[in-house]
C-alpha cells in the first residue's frame, strides 16, 4: 500500500495533535448542550473514534452511511442513504463528523435532511477540507486540515475500499486510479 502513495501529506503525529485540539474545542463549545455525534460511514469512522475519545463531556453517537461516489474518484452528485440514523434527533445538538468536505454536495444533502428532524442545532466537523472542489455554499464549523485538490487516502479515506487503514493522509499516485 505504501508504494501506491506519492507522498505523505499529513503525518500520524500531526493528525493526533489536531484531533486532540478539535476535541478540546468541541468539549468547550458543547459543555452545556446535548451532543450527538453522527459519523458518516465509512470514511469518518477512524476520525470519529479518535475524536470522541478526545471529547471530555457526555455525548452520544450514531452512524449514517451514504454513497455518492461508488468506486470512482468524483462524486456522482446523487446521494443515496444506505443506513439511516437509529436515534430520534429531537432535542439533540448534532455534530456531523465527516472525513473530507469536498464538493459539499453530500454534506449539504445530509445537513438539510437532518435539519427537518427536530434538532436543536447542527454543525459540521471535518478532518479535511478541499475548498477548491466546492460546488455548494457550505463550510465546516470545525476543520482539521485544508488539503490541495489531490486524491488523498489513509486514516479512513479510501480508493475503491482500500488504504483506509493507513495511519497518515497521503496523496495516491494517479497511476493507481487512472487504470
Amino acid at each position: 500500500m505504501n508504494n501506491d502513495i506519492l507522498n505523505v501529506l499529513i503525518s500520524e503525529e500531526e493528525i493526533s495533535q489536531k484531533v486532540t485540539a478539535i476535541g478540546k474545542k468541541i468539549s468547550e463549545d458543547y459543555k452545556d448542550k446535548n451532543l450527538l455525534m453522527v459519523s458518516v460511514l465509512k470514511g469518518s469512522v477512524v476520525f470519529m473514534a479518535d475524536l470522541m475519545r478526545s471529547i471530555t463531556i457526555p455525548c452520544e453517537i450514531d452512524f449514517m452511511s451514504v454513497s455518492s461516489y461508488g468506486s470512482g474518484v468524483k462524486t456522482s452528485g446523487v446521494v443515496k442513504i444506505i443506513k439511516d440514523l437509529d436515534i430520534n434527533l429531537k432535542g439533540f445538538d448534532l455534530l456531523i463528523v465527516e472525513d473530507i468536505l469536498d464538493s459539499g454536495m453530500t454534506l449539504d444533502y445530509i445537513k438539510s435532511l437532518l435539519q427537518q428532524r427536530g434538532t436543536n442545532s447542527i454543525r459540521i466537523c471535518t478532518l479535511l477540507d478541499k475548498p477548491e472542489r466546492r460546488q455548494v455554499d457550505l463550510t465546516a464549523d470545525y476543520t482539521g486540515f485544508t488539503v490541495p485538490d489531490s486524491f488523498v487516502v489513509g486514516y479512513g479515506l479510501d480508493y475503491d475500499e482500500k488504504y483506509r487503514n493507513l495511519p497518515y493522509i497521503g496523496i495516491l499516485k494517479p497511476a493507481v486510479y487512472e487504470k
